[in-house]
């Protein structure tokens, strides 16, 4: 049996997890229905793009709920870690500035199921998470990234 991976993420991410998987059984899953019952009555069904289209979407719907269900049943929950408040680990946010003088941003390290860079919300598997996790307040640090290593100073843990 093949070990499953874990879905690091705060209890916030996980609880949109279950909802979006809520929404998807108890609503999605019934208008998808429908649509297929409505175009089974245009006829040919080979020949009805109407069927082949909601039967796609229905496809869609079902493993989008299996991977959610996947990912609830796998998740690990994400606790702040009070020991080393100076000390970047997952869910904490870090403010880093590139170095020489580049301008500050702020992430925080999420688990890869409530990644969103324009929320400011990082994959811990990403490169730039990977480089920054354990290392403290003060730390320079050297990132890989797809147009070359770059060199941040870490500013604040939060």
């Amino acid at each position: 049996m093949a070990i499953e991976k874990s879905y690091y993420m705060t209890q916030e991410g996980k609880e949109k997890l279950e909802q979006e998987l809520h929404y998807l059984k108890t609503e999605r899953r019934q208008e998808v229905v429908e649509r297929i019952k409505i175009a089974r009555d245009f006829g040919d069904l080979s020949e009805n793009s109407e069927y082949d289209a909601a039967k796609d979407e229905q496809a869609f719907v079902e493993s989008r709920i299996a991977q959610l269900e996947k990912m609830i049943r796998n998740s690990v929950i994400i606790e702040n870690d009070n020991e080393n408040p100076n000390v970047v680990s997952l869910g904490k946010s870090v403010t880093f500035q590139e170095l020489p003088d580049g301008e500050k941003e702020t992430y925080t390290i999420v688990g890869s199921a409530e990644a969103d860079p324009f929320e400011g919300k990082i994959s811990n598997d990403s490169p730039m998470a990977q480089s920054l996790i354990g290392q403290e307040v003060g730390a320079e640090v050297s990132v890989a990234t797809p147009g070359g290593d770059i060199q941040v100073k870490i500013v604040s843990v939060e």
